[in-house]
């Protein structure tokens, strides 16, 4: 493994920006992504009270269950808080990888969170259809208002930074406030069915439930099977990989690289690769050039946390071969730099 010095940081040789790296200040902090599940507790926990309240008064059982259903959240995001809280935990010789599966724990906890609330829905949904039972009042549906807008905003401004800082346990939490959002969509269509058609329509706010929890076990399903997929350390997507490799050549001295490994680990990335470089070049040489890359590599904007370079000789001189990605060169002969 290359441990060498930091070269090329954030610049090229030429000393033009270099547009492909920056700080690892660009990126949320593990603080500050500890924090969102905290926002959905306060709101989930004012929402609960408000719905209850509003079903009580509002003879809407349904919206009674509904804000008991948002107490569940609460403790599904305390879950995702602490799942981010341990994964930014910093690695010691215990674990010298860090405690970023923690969050992939923390998102399969949210998942199987969001499965058990569509399951209580659909239960209590089939429940209410078959009991008969008046229609809510229309003030109700001010109340539903007021709680799809909130968990719709909660849900795209959690989501986007799960996306953004690729954690799987947020977009886990922000799929919660969707399923919010979509129940008391189904709820609002079926209140306002049943109060324009009159008796007889009283059960349609549970069938919009219904039909509203088949988006919801999709998407917890999608966000377990991705959890999932974390621990056991499946490869990211080819494009991640392209963009990896593309920087690695951009490194001075770098002729072509051959394989390329990398695992998610919470919120940032542990890379394998192995260089080509002149066959001819010293050791140290060579340990300098895989110093290069993992410098450019950790310092990147691509969440790296750290990159170990195997260094291999390439048979054809420096000066008269431009960079290239090869899955494997049968003359090498793998040198640890």
């Amino acid at each position: 493994m290359a441990k060498g010095r930091d070269h090329n940081r954030g610049s090229k040789k030429d000393g033009s920006p270099n547009l492909a790296t920056s700080t690892k200040d660009d990126t949320p902090s593990q603080l500050s992504l500890s924090s969102v599940p905290l926002v959905g507790v306060a709101a989930n926990a004012a929402l609960a009270c408000i719905k209850i309240l509003a079903g009580f008064f509002g003879n809407s059982y349904a919206l009674i269950a509904d804000g008991i259903e948002s107490t569940s959240d609460i403790v599904t995001s305390l879950v995702v808080w602490g799942g981010l809280k341990v994964a930014g935990a910093p690695a010691n010789e215990r674990h010298p990888y860090g405690y970023g599966k923690a969050e992939a724990l923390a998102g399969i906890v949210a998942s199987l969170a969001l499965l058990a609330a569509a399951s209580l829905i659909v239960v209590q949904s089939i429940r209410e259809i078959l009991t008969p039972h008046h229609l809510p009042h229309w003030s109700t549906l001010l109340v539903l208002v007021l709680v799809v807008t909130i968990k719709m905003l909660l849900a795209r401004w959690a989501g986007e930074i799960g996306k953004d800082a690729a954690s799987t346990s947020l977009q886990a939490d922000a799929w919660h406030h969707r399923a919010d959002a979509l129940t008391s969509i189904a709820a609002f269509i079926g209140i306002s069915i049943g109060l324009i058609g009159g008796p007889g329509y009283e059960p349609a706010d549970d069938w919009a439930a219904l039909i509203a929890c088949v988006v919801i076990v999709l998407s917890g399903l999608n966000i377990l099977v991705m959890s999932v997929r974390e621990l056991l350390d499946a490869a990211p997507e080819k494009e991640f990989e392209e963009k990896v490799r593309s920087l690695a050549l951009t490194a001075e001295g770098v002729l072509g690289l051959d394989k390329c490994r990398i695992r998610k680990s919470g919120t940032t990335y542990f890379v394998e690769l192995h260089v080509l470089v002149d066959g001819k070049a010293t050791v140290q040489a060579g340990h300098d050039i895989g110093g290069k890359v993992r410098s450019l590599l950790r310092n990147s904007s691509l969440r790296i946390a750290d990159a170990f370079i195997h260094i291999e000789p390439s048979h054809v001189e420096l000066n008269h071969v431009r960079p290239v990605m090869l899955n494997q060169d049968p003359r090498s002969k793998s040198i640890e730099g």
